[in-house]
């Protein structure tokens, strides 16, 4: 199965009128959606595409991602998501760099996908429900799939950019395809398999283990475009929602809910945790709400994303990320590439079939990141304990040098969420004359709660070392979060009078 668009034409011919997508009460049969992703190919070669070509798409978390999305690849194209938050320059620099030659943008974000597309000589495509399918009824389906090899680049995912502008991550055929049936093995997905679209499919993670594995596996996928915890409930009731995918800020949301106790998740088997490190006190306070186990894993937009997970057929180990998947290996190395002893904090490399090609017309960052072995280096930083389970510590860059003194800040954070008032915290450093770095700690709460920065400071300071506690500490109304609801840190500042504060 070389090209990835056969994960629907497969199975399309098994079962073409089992629901393959649903959004509130549109659904969409397997057949459905063949069809109109054929017309979406048909209409590509219309316009000159070639194999390789590569296509914007710009789509919320709508039936019309999935249908653009297997239409580009069946005509041999390259697809590119992008962010539907981007603004006109981003739009420009994405189809630019990746000599996009089309886009396909959601009506809502029309004023930006024209502009940007106008800057990148691209045509913009604009997709409105009842319009789009008039316009694609106008080609006729493309009976034959563009044949592909394994190796042939199959989406560009573009990384968050926190340095630098955003590379890349070209992901071949065989990459996605390994990736999702890794999914399906270890969420347990088959044809009675309803999985929440909660996690936007222009990311790695919802692409993969949303989409791609729950259209491998013949299941239904019910998709909401915004997430929103209350609405989200009532959908896992309504659809009798078998896995939820999601970052922890979801889980915590959906755990603070004032209508959870009011809907039935009872049909929940398996919820999936990734994107970011899960709080401890978050994931026992969900298991024991929900009665469903979490488990929890590790990737990047470079693996494909699927790199380790704890396995529900093996020991679950809470604040672990698991153990590599099948066909992968990972391993934690000094700053001089050597593997380091079991316990001790390193650099996670990784090696397998989930590691991208490259970067998109970067040899330079290719040649940083993959070194001759084939090793990925991730910038994330984890120790390994005596059964083989990772155990992420940190992001590299989100190390915070304390007077010589190395703080972990997901450490704090486990310590502060640990508190009864907290919801969500973020620590970060701030900039310090003698120190270097201060820690600090800007924490959002629970609704209708309060509580004295002072008390929050000495709680975690009663648990961890001294240089480790945050002895700058303010509240936020809500962290800032990036479309997957990841906790952007680099947008945290702390207030002036926080900083320059004695303590």
């Amino acid at each position: 199965m070389p090209n990835l668009a056969e994960l629907l034409t497969d199975t399309a011919a098994r079962a073409p009128e089992r629901d393959a997508l649903r959004l509130d009460d549109l659904t969409l049969s397997y057949r459905e959606l063949d069809e109109t992703a054929g017309r979406v190919a048909g209409l590509l070669q219309a316009k000159g595409l070639r194999p390789g070509d590569r296509v914007g798409v710009m789509l919320p978390n709508v039936p019309y991602f999935a249908v653009v999305y297997y239409g580009i690849l069946r005509s041999g194209g390259v697809v590119v998501p992008m962010n539907v938050l981007l603004k006109e320059r981003e739009v420009e620099y994405y189809l630019s760099d990746s000599e996009a030659r089309i886009l396909f943008a959601w009506h809502g974000l029309a004023d930006a996908a024209h502009a940007g597309s106008d800057g990148a000589h691209a045509d913009c495509l604009l997709v409105e429900p009842g319009d789009f399918e008039a316009v694609i009824e106008r080609w006729a389906r493309t009976p034959e799939m563009v044949d592909q090899d394994g190796g042939d680049t199959a989406v560009i995912l573009y990384t968050s950019g926190t340095t630098g502008k955003p590379k890349g991550a070209e992901l071949t055929h065989d990459n996605l395809r390994r990736n999702a049936d890794a999914g399906i093995g270890l969420f347990g997905m088959d044809a009675d398999t309803v999985t929440l679209g909660a996690l936007p499919l222009f990311h790695s993670f919802g692409q993969t283990c949303s989409l791609n594995a729950t259209i491998r596996a013949g299941g239904c996928l019910t998709l909401i475009p915004r997430f929103h915890p209350g609405h989200a409930l009532r959908i896992i009731e309504r659809d009798r929602v078998t896995v939820f995918e999601g970052v922890p800020t979801m889980y915590s949301a959906l755990l603070g809910d004032p209508s959870r106790g009011e809907v039935d998740t009872s049909t929940l088997r398996v919820c999936v945790s990734g994107g970011a490190a899960m709080p401890g006190e978050v994931m026992r306070n969900f298991e024991q709400a929900f009665g469903c186990a979490i488990l929890e894993g590790y990737g990047l937009s470079e693996t494909s994303p699927v790199a380790s997970f704890n396995h529900p057929d093996r020991e679950r180990k809470p604040g672990s990320i698991g153990t590599p998947i099948q066909g992968v290996e990972m391993q934690v190395w000094d700053e001089q590439g050597n593997e380091l002893p079991q316990g001790e904090v390193g650099e996670i490399v990784i090696r397998g079939h989930n590691v991208m090609k490259g970067y998109w017309k970067k040899p330079g960052a290719t040649a940083a990141a993959i070194d001759e072995d084939g090793w990925f280096r991730t910038g994330d930083m984890a120790r390994v304990d005596e059964d083989g389970y990772f155990f992420i510590v940190d992001r590299k860059k989100d190390l915070i040098i304390r007077g010589g003194y190395n703080v972990y800040p997901r450490e704090v954070e486990e310590v502060l969420y640990e508190h009864p008032a907290v919801h969500e915290a973020a620590v970060v450093g701030i900039p310090h004359p003698q120190l270097g770095e201060e820690i600090g700690a800007a924490v959002a709460l629970k609704p209708g709660v309060s509580v004295d920065t002072a008390e929050l400071r000495e709680h975690v300071k009663r648990q961890v070392a001294a240089y480790k506690y945050p002895r700058r500490v303010w509240i936020v109304d809500e962290l800032p979060k990036g479309p997957s609801g990841k906790i952007l840190k680099r947008e945290i500042d702390a207030p002036e009078h926080v900083s320059a504060a004695a303590i």
